[in-house]
């Protein structure tokens, strides 16, 4: 699993706490002592799978430099309610103030693998692989889709910059399949993938030889058909539509990838807590 680049994310932090605590935390300034030392844990509230261990760790770094921070589990561990996810030791105003943007990191990205992780079990064993989306949280995406790989599942393009992905209004833009696959293998150095809604479409675009072929919101007994014709000129991709209630027929179709926009924008926040202790003398 590809790791988080830390130097990236460190922007998000900041911004992040500063949409937070804006000129000040003003209770905490008035009821906690400047030097107060304190102890906190990280503790997990229900069952799931782990992910933004290290990005909480940076949100209080940031705060004190000189935290001490114990991680007990690793991002991409399952995990059980009541289970110690990490030991904190520094400034108490620094962990009060930095608790809940380091909570809100990490509950969501925890919530974002438990939910790809279900996706991933779910089409075990056909030998579709789980896909991200774009549809991000703006601002959060190298967030999110790291969540989806400690979830089990993979990435697909992060933006608009790494592969080009012909959809219906670029072919309708273009005047048809042929003409937008064409001019996209001219102009493009990488990988190109089209959207087809109809077999009509899929047998157009395989005259082009695309490297994937997206399957939008196909029946499962059109992606059936659609695998016969392919005889592996090309890479398939289902998408739209899918959800735990009809992954596992999509799967069965014989796809090499199934993209899920909800890992992403539907997924439920884990719950994980913070409590905090003071320092013993």
């Amino acid at each position: 699993m590809q790791a988080l680049d830390h130097k990236r994310i460190e922007g998000i932090i900041r911004l992040a706490l500063e949409e937070d605590i804006g000129e000040g935390d003003i209770t905490t300034e008035a009821v906690i002592p400047q030097d107060l030392k304190a102890r906190a844990v990280l503790k997990a509230e229900e069952e799931g799978v782990l992910c933004g261990l290290r990005v909480a760790e940076l949100v209080f770094r940031e705060l004190d430099p000189n935290i001490e921070f114990k991680p007990l589990a690793k991002d991409g561990d399952g995990i059980k309610p009541g289970q110690k996810l990490a030991e904190i030791e520094g400034n108490a105003r620094a962990l009060l103030t930095g608790e809940r943007v380091a909570l809100n990191f990490l509950q969501r990205l925890s919530g974002v693998a438990t939910t790809t992780k279900k996706f991933v079990e779910a089409v075990k064993p056909c030998k579709a692989k789980i896909l991200d989306t774009r549809k991000t949280t703006p601002g959060l995406r190298i967030l999110e889709k790291y969540a989806v790989r400690c979830g089990g599942g993979e990435n697909h393009r992060m933006g608009l910059y790494d592969m080009a992905l012909i959809k219906d209004n670029h072919i309708m833009l273009a005047g048809s399949v042929k003409n937008a696959l064409e001019s996209a293998r001219r102009k493009s150095k990488g990988k190109v993938e089209i959207e087809v809604e109809t077999l009509k479409q899929l047998g157009e675009a395989l005259e082009s030889r695309p490297d994937i072929i997206m399957l939008d919101n196909m029946p499962p007994e059109d992606m059936e058909k659609a695998v016969s014709m392919i005889k592996g000129k090309a890479k398939l991709e289902a998408s739209g539509g899918i959800n735990l209630s009809n992954l596992e027929r999509v799967a069965r179709t014989g796809v090499d990838f199934i993209s899920i926009g909800g890992l992403t924008h539907s997924f439920k926040s884990l719950d994980i807590t913070m409590e905090m202790t003071k320092e013993k003398p």
